[in-house]
């Protein structure tokens, strides 16, 4: 069912709010849960269609899944090795984590290729051959990846040319019951692998050095279930800081972990927001009007964050003076730029660089959301607009915005979800 967001803009954010769990600890701390014999137990869980889509795997694998709250039960004593067919993979571009938890509990592994934003490529080469290192044939044919290990996996030294999240997630996942001690060199460094990280170590693995860029893992016979919080989304957290700067307004986010959001928050203290962090809170207000960041830079934690260029860049692009943002993750990320300009922004992209000239308003639009992180860009903007802003393909944003209406409702905003039969209706 197609819908939309309808958006009134500037109201000015002001208020605070608490920040759902991380999507990208949530999706594979589940997949994990194939690995384990008996009932995990995840706390902080966030209500997302990548959420969901990740459930539906476990329960096609044959686990118990339910939800209680923000609280998400998985029993695995029943997991079988299927192959995970096309329909469940092409969800989100992230099930391709469940190839090292499967591959690690039954030797085997079977799936179709994953689907997910279209942002560029996403190579999985760096998947693959980590886990050839581990002693596991692959074969790729008719859009199937096939991974056979049946002498079971082996630990081995590995080298990412590349500190790839997904990549290293399935590596740790391999090792964990892999024969002997693996040793991971520039392993991605984010809290979402450190979260990772603590889930299988409460379930009995052995993980040393996780978020460091350099992980010693030593197999173990066995997993077992356990309870585990997943941490705040740090994406979530400033993309809302985002919102609120663009409105000129004053948030407060309650019971996050700051230091998760610090290669972010020198870019709002340098467009002119006041930020203060006390204990796990941080506050931020904007100034009367913001300026502009010359330069931004993404790139791998601790660095400034790719899911963070599209918010930031719609803030920027009411920011007085130009910001020069350079994408070095991804090659197709700024396919929101059309949609931010539909609004009134002056943005041009040049290779992997893009040039925002900040405007003194935007006015409202119907845009389109390409997708998840470039959705979140369109509403921030929407809110900061003149007028009326539609953004359409929101299913892109619920991917990764727990409840996004409720969420900025209580900030002030005025936003409504509306389903395509409902504005047809409404435009009769």
């Amino acid at each position: 069912m197609n819908a939309s967001f309808e958006i009134t803009g500037g109201k000015r954010l002001q208020g605070e709010i608490s920040i759902q769990g991380a999507k990208n600890s949530a999706l594979p701390i589940l997949a994990a849960t194939v690995l384990t014999d008996g009932v995990s137990e995840i706390r902080n869980c966030p209500a997302l269609s990548d959420v969901q889509a990740t459930l539906n795997i476990l329960r096609h694998l044959g686990c118990e899944v339910s939800r209680k709250g923000n609280t998400v039960f998985v029993n695995s004593q029943g997991v079988q090795n299927k192959p995970i067919p096309e329909d469940l993979m092409h969800e989100m571009r992230s099930s391709i984590i469940f190839l090292g938890a499967v591959l690690g509990r039954f030797g085997r592994a079977e799936m179709s290729a994953p689907g997910g934003c279209e942002i560029g490529l996403r190579p999985i080469d760096l998947h693959l051959d980590a886990l050839r290192k581990f002693g596991a044939s692959i074969s790729e044919e008719h859009g199937k990846i096939i991974c056979e290990c049946p002498s079971g996996l082996r630990a081995a030294d590995i080298t990412l040319s590349f500190p790839s999240v997904g990549a290293t997630e399935n590596i740790m996942l391999a090792a964990c019951t892999a024969e002997g001690t693996t040793t991971l060199f520039n392993a991605a460094r984010e809290p979402e692998i450190s979260d990772l990280a603590d889930f299988l170590n409460a379930s009995g693995a052995w993980i040393q050095g996780a978020g460091s860029g350099e992980m010693v893992i030593e197999g173990v016979r066995a997993l077992s279930g356990c309870r585990h919080t997943v941490i705040p989304d740090r994406i979530v957290a400033t993309s809302y800081l985002a919102a609120a700067a663009m409105t000129g307004g004053c948030v407060r986010l309650k019971d996050i972990i700051p230091a998760h959001i610090g290669p972010v928050l020198p870019i709002f203290r340098e467009s002119g927001c006041d930020v203060q962090v006390k204990g796990r809170d941080v506050c931020c207000t904007a100034p009367p009007v913001l300026r502009a960041v010359k330069n931004i830079r993404t790139m791998p934690y601790p660095g400034f964050p790719t899911d963070m260029q599209a918010p930031i860049m719609a803030m920027m692009s009411v920011a007085e003076g130009t910001t020069v943002i350079v994408e070095t993750i991804f090659e197709s990320r700024y396919k929101h730029v059309s949609e931010l300009n539909r609004l009134g922004a002056h943005i041009r992209v040049e290779g992997r660089a893009a040039v925002v000239e900040g405007v003194r308003q935007l006015t409202g639009a119907s845009v389109v959301s390409p997708d998840l992180r470039g959705g979140f860009a369109l509403v921030a903007a929407g809110l900061a607009a003149k007028g009326k802003t539609t953004v359409k393909e929101i299913r892109h944003i619920e991917r990764g915005y727990e409840d996004i209406c409720a969420a900025l409702t209580s900030l002030g905003a005025e936003i409504k979800r509306m389903d395509e039969h409902v504005r047809q209706q409404s435009n009769e």
